[in-house]
C-alpha cells in the first residue's frame, strides 16, 4: 500500500469529505479530486451523497448536499491532501434535520462576546476487530477488577497503546488541537483531550479527531466503541466531559461568573440531558447512575474536585478564584455541536 501512496499526484489533490449520518453519531466520508489545493474552505465545491443509504433521505429524492466548513491536513495521504468537515443540507438548501452544526453556529454568533472556550475529554473503548470483546480481555470471563489500569504501564495493564500513540501523532499532523491522552479506569478504555477551542471550532475538531481515531484503528485491525456503558456491571462508563470557560470566568473575580452559570444550568437539567447523547438521554441513563464517578441522571449537583457531581469545579480554579468548570454529564457518543450549543444557550439565557 505504501508503494502506491508514494506515487506522484501531479498538481491534483485528494479531499476527503466527512459528514455525520442519520444516527447522529456515525461518520461517513468519500474522496473528491481537486485540481489544486484550496486556499480556504470557500474554495471547496459543494458536493452530494446518497442520503437513502445513510438514513438521511428517501430513495425517490435521495441527494443530500455536503457543504464544506473546515479543513484539516490528511495524516494518511499526507502531502497537500486534506480532510474536509462538512454540514448536510437538503435539496431545498436548508440545514438537514441531522445537521446540529448549523444551530451551533447561530448560538455561538449570539454569544460571541462571551468568547467561550471549550475543552472536551473524549473517552472510548478499544475492541477486538470483530467487536466480540474489549481489546485484551479474556475470551471467557473478565480481567482483574478496576484499580490497576488508570494511567498505567505494562502489558498486564495496558491494551492498545499503539493505536493511542498513532492517533495522537495523526491529530497533531492534521492540525487538531489535541491536548493530551491517558489510559482510563476500565481496561482497554482510553481518553484524549481536545482544546481549548473557541466556539464552533470545538465541534469541528472533536468530530474530525473521532474520524482519525476510527481510521487509525483500521490500520491495526481494531475497532472503536463510543458506547457510554460498553460493559455492564462494575466497570466505568465512557463520557465526554466538557470544560467551559467564558472570558469573564477567566478574568479576576471569575468564580462569581462560574457560579452564576452553574446556577442557570441547575434549572435546565432535563434540557441538557436530552442533548448529551444522540438518543435524548437513553444512552446516558445506563451510565449516569450515581456510581463509577458519575452523578445520577435524575438530579443536578456540583462541587469542588467532586467527580461524583454533575458539575466539577477543579481544585486549582477554586483556589485561583477564576478559570473554568467541567460538565461531567455528556456521553462519549454525544454530538459536541449539540453539547456546546446547549451550554451556551443556558449561560446566555437564549431560551
Amino acid at each position: 500500500m505504501n508503494h502506491f501512496m508514494n506515487l506522484d499526484q501531479g498538481k491534483q489533490i485528494q479531499a476527503y469529505y466527512i459528514w455525520i449520518d442519520g444516527s447522529g453519531e456515525t461518520l461517513r466520508g468519500k474522496t473528491k479530486t481537486l485540481d489544486c489545493p484550496p486556499t480556504s474552505v470557500e474554495d471547496l465545491p459543494i458536493w452530494n451523497f446518497d442520503g437513502s443509504s445513510t438514513d438521511q433521505s428517501k430513495g425517490a429524492n435521495s441527494d443530500v448536499y455536503l457543504k464544506p466548513v473546515a479543513i484539516f491536513r490528511d495524516p494518511f495521504r499526507r502531502g497537500d491532501n486534506i480532510l474536509v468537515m462538512c454540514e448536510c443540507y437538503t435539496w431545498q438548501n436548508e440545514p438537514h434535520e441531522t445537521n446540529k452544526r448549523s444551530e451551533c453556529v447561530r448560538v455561538m454568533e449570539k454569544c460571541a462576546e462571551e468568547h467561550p472556550w471549550f475543552g472536551i475529554e473524549q473517552e472510548y473503548t478499544l475492541y477486538e476487530g470483530d467487536g466480540s470483546r474489549p481489546l485484551g480481555w479474556p475470551k471467557n470471563g473478565f480481567p482483574a477488577p478496576q484499580g490497576q489500569y488508570y494511567c498505567a504501564v505494562g502489558t498486564q495493564n495496558v491494551f492498545g497503546r499503539k493505536v493511542v500513540e498513532a492517533h495522537y501523532r495523526a491529530c497533531m499532523y492534521a492540525g487538531i488541537k489535541i491536548a493530551g491522552s491517558n489510559a482510563e479506569v476500565m481496561p482497554s478504555q482510553w481518553e484524549y483531550q481536545v482544546g481549548p477551542c473557541e466556539g464552533i471550532d470545538m465541534g469541528d475538531h472533536l468530530w474530525v479527531s473521532r474520524w482519525i481515531l476510527m481510521r487509525v484503528a483500521e490500520e491495526f485491525g481494531i475497532s472503536v466503541s463510543l458506547d457510554p456503558k460498553p460493559v455492564p456491571g462494575e466497570w466505568n462508563g465512557a463520557g465526554c466531559h466538557t470544560n467551559i470557560s467564558t472570558l469573564k470566568m477567566r478574568e479576576e473575580g471569575g468564580m462569581e461568573h462560574i457560579m452564576a452559570a452553574i446556577e442557570k444550568m441547575s434549572g435546565k437539567q432535563r434540557e441538557h440531558i436530552a442533548e448529551y447523547d444522540p438518543n435524548q438521554g437513553r444512552d446516558n441513563s445506563r451510565r449516569l447512575t450515581g456510581r463509577h464517578e458519575t452523578a445520577s441522571i435524575e438530579t443536578f449537583s456540583h462541587g469542588v474536585a467532586n467527580r461524583g457531581a454533575s458539575i466539577r469545579i477543579p481544585r486549582q480554579c477554586a483556589h485561583d478564584g477564576k478559570g473554568y468548570f467541567e460538565d461531567r454529564r455528556p456521553a462519549s457518543n454525544c454530538d459536541p455541536y449539540s453539547v456546546t450549543s446547549r451550554i451556551m444557550k443556558t449561560i446566555c439565557a437564549l431560551d
